[in-house]
């Protein structure tokens, strides 16, 4: 997952704002193309996955396909289809530690 420039998406009457990108290979023809699925997420105010705002399909062909042999290359061309900005990797909060429980002697 990536974290993305925010970006506002029309849903059912609501304007959401995605923040984070994800996407991966479905289905891959070795030599010719490569159709990737992607999922726009809003976050919570406490950093983590929220809910889905937009989704689809992308497929790779041509000069795109033969240019692709590293992670970095796939994520730049999904960002750059649909028009987004990277920012990082979602990186997910760490949860506080709970508070041990207090002991009277």
């Amino acid at each position: 997952m990536k974290t993305i420039e925010p970006v506002s998406i029309w849903d059912n009457g609501q304007v959401l704002e995605a923040t984070i990108l994800n996407a991966y290979a479905v289905n891959v023809t070795l030599g010719t193309s490569a159709t990737f699925y992607y999922q726009l997420f809003s976050q919570t105010a406490e950093g983590y996955v929220s809910q889905q705002v937009a989704q689809g399909n992308l497929s790779m062909t041509g000069e795109a396909y033969a240019q692709w042999e590293v992670d970095s290359y796939a994520w730049d061309w999904v960002a750059a289809q649909l028009n987004l900005t990277i920012t990082g990797d979602y990186v997910p909060p760490v949860p506080p530690s709970p508070e041990p429980p207090v002991t009277e002697e």
